[in-house]
């Protein structure tokens, strides 16, 4: 299981954190951001692949925004998968 910590662009969240284990994601957590939809969020993709993520969640917009907590989610998995791979 290897741990990941992105920074997240133009969202009210600041940093999501989560494991990722080969592909798939687990403990997703969000600081800051709107408090039910990133409690919501976790508990959906937990065990989800990095794959199944990205087809649900890729280009999801908040508001004007051209991205969202959801959206960062999706380039967060990515960015987590390619640095446990480099890892290994």
């Amino acid at each position: 299981m290897f741990h990941y910590d992105y920074k997240t662009q133009d969202t009210c969240s600041q940093l999501i954190s989560l494991d990722i284990d080969g592909d798939k994601v687990y403990n997703v957590s969000f600081t800051g951001g709107c408090n039910g939809n990133l409690k919501a969020i976790p508990i959906l993709v937990n065990g989800m692949t990095v794959d199944e993520i990205e087809q649900k969640l890729s280009g999801v917009r908040c508001g004007r925004r051209p991205t969202s907590c959801a959206d960062q989610l999706t380039k967060a998995v990515r960015a987590a998968y390619e640095a446990a791979r480099e890892r290994a």
